[in-house]
């Protein structure tokens, strides 16, 4: 009896060991930040800011969020080139953008948001680069990502330049 409580006993341990290896090893989730500590955070960085425009009743947005966001590389470049907002274009929740108190709601017509998900992007002051519409597969946003983290847009090459000078985000064609 006591050799196949053991038994038992080193049976569920073994197979609970993979489970908390892999619990241990996934990845932190992106730290979306609610708008008005996004700014502030990219000031004090010096990092330009990501907008994740959205709504509740979204699925493309959630399907973003699934497929795009999830990947490790792009959770990697954000995490390291950005500071991630997200902000929900039909609530209600206060905002505060070229010293006016704003909500949300406001803040997404301030930007010309008329769809969803869109992707606005921001210079570390807040001054608004440009908005990114609709749903991005995960190649094309990293190569989003790349253009404007990595400061291509600021030195005024264009998008078109960058991407046919580029393979792969961050790497020149032969």
């Amino acid at each position: 009896m006591r050799t196949r409580l053991l038994s038992s006993c080193i049976l569920l341990a073994a197979l609970a060991l993979p489970a908390a290896r892999t619990a241990a090893a996934a990845p932190p989730p992106i730290a979306w930040r609610a708008w008005d500590r996004g700014l502030e955070e990219a000031r004090a960085s010096g990092r330009p800011v990501l907008v994740n425009v959205v709504t509740d009743w979204c699925g493309y947005c959630r399907r973003m969020k699934a497929e795009v966001y999830a990947k490790p590389e792009i959770r990697d470049y954000l995490a390291d080139h950005f500071v991630v907002v997200t902000l929900n274009a039909e609530a209600a929740d206060p905002a505060h953008y070229e010293g006016k108190a704003l909500n949300s709601r406001s803040l997404a017509a301030r930007f010309g948001v008329s769809g969803y998900p869109t992707t606005i992007f921001l210079r570390s002051d807040g001054e608004h680069l440009v908005n990114v519409p609709g749903y991005v597969e995960s190649p094309n946003f990293l190569r989003i990502l790349h253009y404007i983290g990595d400061g291509h847009m600021e030195r005024g090459v264009t998008f078109k330049e960058f991407t046919e000078r580029t393979s792969r985000p961050g790497e020149a064609r032969p």
